[in-house]
């Protein structure tokens, strides 16, 4: 087989084609690694964002155990309240008992 004018230009032409269907692979590559950079930034942002702003389990387990005790105080003090306000009830109840006793005429022998 001699080595002829066509047959290089048709060896040129080929190889012309697969480099150019190379080199649209390899920009499509490129595009494709730009967008996955891009969003692997966002997302790392995004997770940045999320552990500065948002309450970590510990931290929210923390604060509602603080606002139990202070529910649990609150329901301390109104207990101790209504013992009191009972003990002022029951004392002005028997004054007014004692008070009703008093004036009653003694009964006659």
């Amino acid at each position: 087989m001699t080595i002829t004018a066509e047959l290089v230009g048709f060896m040129v032409m080929i190889f012309g084609a697969v480099s150019g269907v190379w080199w649209r692979i390899e920009s499509k590559v490129k595009v494709a690694e730009d967008k996955a950079d891009k969003v692997a930034a966002d997302l790392a942002a995004e997770k940045l964002h999320t552990a500065q702003t948002y309450i970590t389990k510990q931290g929210m387990r923390e604060a509602t155990e603080s606002i139990m005790e202070a529910i649990s105080g609150v329901k301390t003090a109104v207990d101790h309240m209504t013992l009191r306000v009972d003990r002022i009830v029951e004392k002005s109840s028997e004054a007014a008992n004692y008070a009703d006793v008093a004036t009653y005429p003694a009964p006659m022998p």
